[in-house]
Order: structure tokens, then C-alpha cells, then sequence
């Protein structure tokens, strides 16, 4: 059984989305084990400099960087990565499984990720051009974690 750790900058505080996350944690318990660790944004004051936000995305890729598992093959999202549809996702989650025993998903926070965690990463995968609220796109990425396992597994979930 995969091991699937979810590392994200920054914390969920909405219930309706706490709500979210457990309910597909608890469903993707019947494919694999999943781990999801929210790791402290750096605080940066309103309209920073470039040379600010990326003093923190640095100190947040030391954080992440700490905390991938040995062996792992790392998924980072970011806008410039590769679109994928739910059943290539499925196909790359099943092709990682036969590999790896661990993967790690990286969501970055409210600035993104730094270019050294984007180096490290196996694949950079997109959900779109479009830019979405990390607590949004936490639920959006465990939905899409689950179709995926239904996709491998022929269950009827996936339409």
C-alpha cells in the first residue's frame, strides 16, 4: 500500500474544509496511508519585496525539505507544471505505486514554492492556469487523489 504524504504550507482553519479533508482522508484509507503535515507560511508584510518573498519561500523549502521521506518521489503544484486529466493522474499515481513505496504531494503556500523544492520534485503537476485558495485546493487535490484510486480500482466514482 502506497504512503502518501500531503505537505502543505499553511494551516486550514474553515470547518467546511477540515470537514472536506477528513471525509476524503477517510476514503482514500481503503487504498493507501495518508499522512497530511501543514507546515507554518512565513509571514511576510503586506506588499513585500521580491527579495522578501523569496527569503521566504526559502525558508519554507528548508522546512519542506525536512520533512520528505527518504526515497520518496515528490509531486510539486505549481502553476507551471503539467496539466494532467483525472485519468492521467490515475495512470501516474498507479506507474509511482509500482516504483516507489512513498510519494509526496507539495503544496506550497499563498507565494508558492521556491525553485529548489520545484527541482527536487519527480513531476510538477498543474490543476490549471488559474490560481485557487490553498484551503480550496487541498480538498480539490484529496478529491482528485480518490477518483484517481477509483480509476485503478474500476470503481464507478469516476464518470
Amino acid at each position: 500500500m502506497l504512503k502518501i504524504k500531503l505537505i502543505c504550507v499553511g494551516k486550514l482553519k474553515e470547518k467546511e474544509y477540515l470537514d472536506l479533508t477528513k471525509e476524503y482522508a477517510k476514503r482514500l484509507g481503503a487504498f493507501c496511508e495518508l499522512d497530511i503535515l501543514e507546515l507554518q507560511e512565513e509571514y511576510l508584510p503586506s506588499a513585500p519585496s521580491e527579495g522578501l518573498i523569496i527569503t521566504a519561500l526559502e525558508r519554507e523549502s528548508e522546512k519542506i525539505l525536512k520533512v520528505i521521506p527518504p526515497l520518496s518521489h515528490v509531486i510539486s503544484l505549481c502553476i507551471e507544471g503539467k496539466e494532467l486529466d483525472s485519468v492521467a493522474l490515475s495512470e501516474k499515481i498507479a506507474s509511482i505505486e509500482q516504483r516507489f513505496s512513498k510519494l509526496c504531494f507539495i503544496i506550497g503556500g499563498s507565494n508558492g514554492l521556491s525553485d529548489k523544492i520545484k527541482k527536487i520534485s519527480g513531476d510538477r503537476i498543474s490543476f490549471s492556469r488559474l490560481t485557487f485558495p490553498h484551503h480550496l485546493f487541498r480538498v480539490m487535490l484529496l478529491e482528485q487523489i480518490y477518483r484517481a484510486y477509483t480509476i485503478i480500482n474500476g470503481r464507478t466514482y469516476h464518470k
